[in-house]
């Protein structure tokens, strides 16, 4: 994760303004959201300690293979990123782990800010779980937050857990339970 002196958080009209630029780039219509930013899919004005990226990881939903294309045009140190102080990630489905029917739940943000172009956002709770099977630490923390800030159902988060395929499973089941004694 990258970042430039005086912008740490990627507001909504800054997401929708990444999609503006990835649609007009890609020529794409619908584009997947899977990184942190997925939360102002559910949570417009989400809590800054939910918004710590400068970046959206995105792909285009039914070209993925345009990934690179965004990734070089709007990416990490690009002419957009400098100008504006956030970029878009252009990643791919493989990018993230996730829960089974996890596409029935994505939450779309399309309006006339982004001129069309909507970018489908992971429900709050498979967010959790691909955080969780990331592992990183700042994935771990982004998960406590996600419960700090009532935004997580563990339940539900538990249920999808139990679904996984045994080592996936054992892991997720440890690092939820590392989130749960440090938040």
């Amino acid at each position: 994760m990258g970042s430039l002196p005086g912008e740490q958080h990627l507001k909504r009209h800054q997401l929708e303004h990444i999609l503006r630029a990835a649609g007009s780039i890609a020529d794409q219509s619908e584009f997947i959201i899977i990184g942190s930013q997925a939360i102002l899919g559910t949570h417009p004005d989400a809590p800054d300690s939910l918004l710590v990226s400068i970046e959206a990881d995105l792909y285009p939903r039914n070209n993925p293979e345009l990934s690179d294309l965004i990734d070089g045009t709007i990416g990490e140190l690009s002419p957009f990123h400098q100008t504006f102080g956030y970029y878009g990630h252009g990643v791919g489905p493989e990018t993230a782990v996730l829960p089974r029917d996890w596409s029935e739940r994505l939450t779309p943000i399309c309006n006339e800010n982004t001129y069309g172009v909507t970018g489908w956002c992971l429900h709050p709770t498979d967010l959790a779980y691909s955080k969780l099977a990331a592992g990183r630490p700042k994935d771990l923390e982004y998960v406590g937050q996600l419960r700090r800030h009532g935004i997580l159902d563990d339940h539900l988060l538990e249920e999808w857990i139990s679904l996984a395929d045994q080592p996936l499973k054992d892991v997720l089941r440890t690092r939820l339970e590392i989130v749960r004694r440090n938040h």
